[in-house]
């Protein structure tokens, strides 16, 4: 059996898969200085961390060391003002961070937050560029600040650089000896990753696809940029496909259906030569911001999934995911994955939403003029499976019993409920 040592001196047979970890403790220096319950906080790592150490995974990867990014390569997706002002603002007053931050969505600032968005876009680069090189078959970066939400110009949605799109830009652009020339990048953060979309919009060389509540516009970062009908403009018409959810507690069985409906279908006839997944996990079971339901097995399924393309050349970058005990669970279950190549056991009994089918055939319209392989109508018998409306469940601890019928309220009242004490809320990455 053959075998090699890698840096770090850890044997490798020719049988295992070679998995890359990374994460780095100075990634925790990010923190809000004035709200300590703040959900982006350094804890989010630290859980996953813990989590991986406690149960081995830590020792059946390659541990790899962040590194900072060069300013060159953020450049390639991020202007010069907003580089600067990210470069420099950990060095100035903490009156002028906090005035900048107020000025921006949902950003905080502190001394800490220069080292950690170089680290983490730094370290975006190292994962994609170990496994582009095949020296590596996967990898995952456990890192913060998050990223997908940050635009070309600004900061945003607890975001400052956009750490996928300055590693897709790396790989496409600074080494052709990986001979990387299409990438897809799937983002199942449970918020839509406008600035991964803005970044590739007229780029064929990379198919983006996000799925995320949208409820019309509503959910954050409540515009209409996440809409089924935005597909990219010029050469990259029809490989931004965006999967907008109409309500929360969308679970396993939407999700999987929009892998095999849509997702899959089109992945395989792009064909790419490397994924990379923005592994936000806010629409996990419990998380307080994304109001889904994604158990671990779910996400462990679409990993695997997943797995059939690219030789399972596959990068999960961390992005949102605000329950500690979900979002390590969750990491946890997608390393077993890209470890053993084989997802968590379990199953899942439910049917997708009514609404689900509704938006995946729509997302399939749209799409089909570009990829023939959408263009056939999904069975009947399909779609008329499906679970009972999720305002039927509305109990405040997000219970899956359903509340006796004296105790159902109208969707006009659900609806005044929600949005009342969210009118002045920002809702986050």
């Amino acid at each position: 059996m053959e075998s090699h040592t890698d840096d770090n001196s850890t044997k490798i047979t020719s049988q295992q898969r070679c998995v890359g970890l990374l994460y780095d403790e100075r990634m925790c220096q990010h923190f809000n200085p004035d709200d300590d319950r703040h959900p982006e906080t350094p804890n989010r790592i630290r859980a996953i961390w813990d989590k991986l150490q406690t149960t081995g995974i830590t020792d059946r990867c390659i541990n790899l060391d962040a590194v900072d990014a060069e300013d060159k390569h953020i450049l390639a997706v991020h202007s010069k003002k907003h580089v600067d002002q990210i470069k420099t603002i950990s060095y100035k007053s903490v009156n002028s961070m906090r005035k900048l931050a107020a000025r921006l969505d949902s950003i905080y600032f502190n001394e800490g937050s220069t080292k950690s968005a170089y680290l983490a876009a730094g370290s975006a680069i190292e994962v994609a560029k170990r496994v582009a090189s095949k020296e590596l078959n996967s990898a995952a970066a456990i890192i913060r600040p998050p990223g997908h939400h940050a635009e070309p110009d600004e900061a945003m949605g607890f975001c400052l650089f956009n750490n996928v799109a300055i590693a897709a830009s790396y790989l496409l652009n600074e080494n052709p000896e990986f001979g990387v020339k299409k990438i897809l990048i799937v983002d199942w953060d449970v918020h839509h990753g406008n600035g991964t979309q803005k970044m590739f919009w007229n780029d064929s060389r990379v198919l983006f696809f996000s799925v995320h509540r949208h409820e019309y516009g509503s959910f954050y970062p409540a515009d209409d940029n996440g809409s089924y009908n935005m597909i990219g403009e010029g050469a990259g018409a029809g490989y931004n496909i965006n999967v907008p959810w109409e309500n929360g507690r969308c679970g396993d069985a939407d999700y999987f259906a929009v892998w095999d409906h849509i997702l899959l279908p089109v992945a395989k006839e792009f064909n790419p030569d490397i994924i990379i997944v923005s592994a936000g996990f806010d629409a996990a079971v419990g998380d307080p911001l994304g109001g889904c339901r994604v158990t671990p097995f779910g996400f462990s399924l679409m990993l695997k999934k997943l797995m059939d393309l690219a030789e399972g050349r596959i990068v999960l970058v961390l992005e949102g995911g605000y329950n500690l005990d979900s979002i390590a669970k969750s990491m946890h279950a997608c390393l077993e994955v890209l470890l053993e190549d084989k997802p968590l056991v379990g199953s899942s009994e439910a049917y997708p939403f009514e609404s689900t089918w509704r938006v995946i055939q729509a997302v399939r319209e749209e799409l089909s003029p570009f990829w023939p392989t959408l263009a056939s109508d999904l069975p009947q018998k399909l779609i008329s499976q499906v679970s009972q409306p999720p305002h039927t469940l509305v109990s405040s601890s997000d219970s899956e019993d359903d509340e006796a019928p004296s105790k159902l309220k109208t969707i006009a009242e659900l609806l005044e409920e929600v949005m009342k004490p969210l009118s002045n809320l920002k809702v986050y990455a």
